[in-house]
């Protein structure tokens, strides 16, 4: 339906607004724009103020990084959809009124609080090392003592200096004439402000939208949107596969690279029109087949219907036709399939 490519020079903030313009004049269509942070510019939010828009927030913004971390647990409410929970603020940015949700996923919170007492530990044994190295370091002041380590502490991310002691140390140079100069010890301690922050932010990330009527867009339907943009990114993916063999093509002008790209979509476009067939006829009936690991499932990838069907062998010998290789499971997918899906098949390989 629509196709358009930028070059990999360009900053993908740069070009999004100018594309969901353009794909919207092509189609004329009220839908919904949802999109990444990388649409979350000021910008592109001028520019698609006329459309209705759904995008992640970059927490680079000083309020997100806020509110994420600030929002208490009593404003958040459960969502219809499991393991999540949502708080709804609505803010002005770049002088557009919109609903800002704050989106707490349990599995994402475990997950980053896992990997945050990782990254204490990591700090802390980093934190210990440089202080000892500071330790070793003649200086000429107690001044000047303090003030490194004043330094050397604005890099803690989760530490902080518990307590310091600056020594005046005296020693023979040579031609016995005497040296004074000074040297810091400290101990360092968690600072709790900075990891209870990080704790409260984790597993949470803001959506934003300008559609302020919850009437028209829920606060679970703009989680539920939002989410649903893995399935593109699983079919892009699909084009950055090693067996699509597009990174082995080598075009001399943004033309052929733009011809290639419109291919790939129209595969892509084929493929996913193929495989949603696939799914509605194994729905429809109730049934299922296995997976890569060898369990049920009623949503295989069409990648993996194509793999079912290697390594099948006509073999003709002295009049006779045999195919090798046959199994139920391969007659009941291909009693299954609609017949446009292996038209599709014929056009993909």
């Amino acid at each position: 339906m629509f196709l358009k490519l930028a070059s990999g020079n360009q900053a993908d903030s740069s070009c999004f607004g100018q594309i969901a313009v353009d794909y919207q004049k092509q189609l004329e269509v009220d839908s919904l724009m949802v999109a990444d942070c990388a649409l979350y510019t000021e910008s592109n939010l001028k520019l698609i103020s006329q459309l209705r828009w759904l995008c992640r927030v970059p927490l680079s913004i000083k309020s997100a990084e806020t509110l994420i971390s600030t929002l208490p647990e009593s404003e958040l409410t459960a969502s219809k959809l499991p393991g999540y929970r949502w708080g709804e603020k609505i803010v002005t940015y770049a002088g557009i009124e919109q609903r800002w949700l704050v989106v707490e996923s349990a599995a994402r919170k475990e997950s980053d609080l896992g990997k945050l007492s990782q990254k204490i530990v990591k700090a802390e044994e980093k934190v210990v090392k440089d202080v000892n190295k500071l330790s070793k370091d003649k200086f000429a002041c107690k001044a000047d003592a303090i003030k490194a380590l004043s330094q050397l502490s604005q890099s803690f991310k989760y530490h902080q200096i518990e307590q310091y002691q600056v020594t005046e140390v005296t020693a023979n140079a040579q031609k016995n004439q005497p040296e004074k100069f000074y040297q810091i010890a400290a101990t360092v301690c968690r600072n709790e402000t900075k990891v209870n922050t990080e704790i409260k932010s984790a597993g949470r990330f803001i959506l934003a939208t300008n559609v302020l009527d919850s009437r028209l867009l829920s606060n679970d339907e703009m989680l539920r949107e939002y989410k649903a943009q893995q399935s593109c990114e699983r079919g892009f993916g699909f084009l950055k596969d090693p067996l699509f063999f597009a990174d082995s093509i080598f075009l001399k002008s943004p033309e052929r690279i733009e011809s290639l790209a419109m291919i790939m979509g129209l595969c892509l476009l084929v493929y996913t029109l193929a495989q949603r067939q696939i799914r509605a006829a194994l729905k429809a009936s109730q049934s299922k087949i296995k997976n890569q690991l060898g369990k049920p499932t009623d949503r295989p990838t069409l990648r993996w219907i194509f793999q079912c069907f290697q390594s099948i062998h006509l073999v003709r010998l002295e009049r006779e036709t045999r195919v090798y290789n046959w199994s139920q499971q391969r007659e009941f997918i291909l009693n299954l399939l609609p017949e446009d899906c292996l038209y599709y098949y014929k056009f993909l390989t």
